[in-house]
């Protein structure tokens, strides 16, 4: 492939002028590390599930895409369609806001912590005796600092977040998270999925907030197969915790560099990530394109 003008820990971003060429590669990242492993298809199942989310929100909140189809592929990256066919988006510009908006629906991960200690959520106090997977509700705007590849994010007040981006845009951002995350919420229950806590990234675009980057996938939220909930334990997750638990049983001191993923690891992940689309989807998971 052609060297992306930049590079996240899962997408190779080209900069077309007008335009963003965003490609979906299978890299997979874990306590802030790139692993070497592909994981098959992976970064296939973030787009077309992001795909899925974009026209459902559609009348939530506009979004950045332009197209997904080969044929508006710009010339140089005709003879790559084989490995982006299906992975790619074709994008608009947008200025990204130098926040990420998270909402919470269910106490987990970094926040059973905090709350355990200090009956907190990123300084939002909460009502006494909540567990592991207790659900929110409301549901829990809690922004954070957008951190570069190998450095961790940092949890941020609503109000250190209308410092940065303005009270205006700080209130749209949150309007919009909670209006998005609520939808799809709703939705999900009735696939049998429970989001425990997303992520969103949006952008400024001829004067309009939009929807970038992914949405509501695996790597940007906690999906939980409703019917094996139980309030008080930690929950079975459709996303890449299979990796996590697997290297944190390893013995690795999370500093050097990752020990290399069993092949049963990686194919037990990757049949993961398929399943999480099939079951929000409704709909069976068709590769267009070849992984790394």
């Amino acid at each position: 492939m052609i060297a992306p003008d930049s590079r996240g820990k899962v997408r190779d971003i080209y900069d077309l002028g007008d335009r963003l060429l965003l490609v979906a590669t299978d890299r997979l990242s874990a306590f802030d590390h790139v692993l070497a492993e592909p994981i098959p298809y992976k970064g296939e199942v973030l787009t077309k599930l992001s795909l899925f989310w974009f026209d459902m929100m559609g009348d939530v909140v506009d979004n950045h895409l332009i197209s997904t189809d080969v044929a508006d592929l710009p010339e140089q990256f005709k003879p790559y369609e084989d490995y982006l066919r299906g992975r790619f988006m074709l994008v608009k510009k947008a200025a990204p806001y130098p926040v990420e908006c998270i909402v919470r629906g269910y106490l987990t991960g970094s926040g059973i912590k905090e709350y355990d200690r200090d009956g907190t959520v990123c300084g939002l106090e909460l009502p006494e005796g909540l567990v592991e997977a207790s659900k929110l509700e409301p549901a829990l705007f809690t922004p954070s600092s957008k951190a570069e590849v190998g450095d961790h994010d940092e949890n941020i007040s609503y109000e250190r977040m209308v410092e940065i981006v303005g009270e205006d845009d700080a209130a749209a951002l949150k309007q919009a998270s909670l209006d998005i995350y609520e939808t799809a919420r709703e939705y999900a229950a009735s696939r049998g999925i429970i989001i425990a806590d997303t992520k969103f990234e949006f952008g400024e675009h001829d004067g309009n907030l939009i929807l970038i980057d992914e949405v509501l996938t695996p790597d940007s939220s906690r999906f939980w197969p409703a019917d094996r909930y139980v309030e008080g334990e930690i929950q079975p997750s459709f996303d890449k915790q299979i990796v996590r638990n697997w290297l944190e049983a390893s013995g690795w001191d999370k500093d050097s560099d990752p020990p290399a993923l069993p092949d049963e690891i990686v194919d037990l992940t990757s049949a993961t990530y398929i399943e999480a689309y099939e079951k929000i989807t409704g709909l069976p998971f068709e590769a267009e394109s070849i992984y790394e």
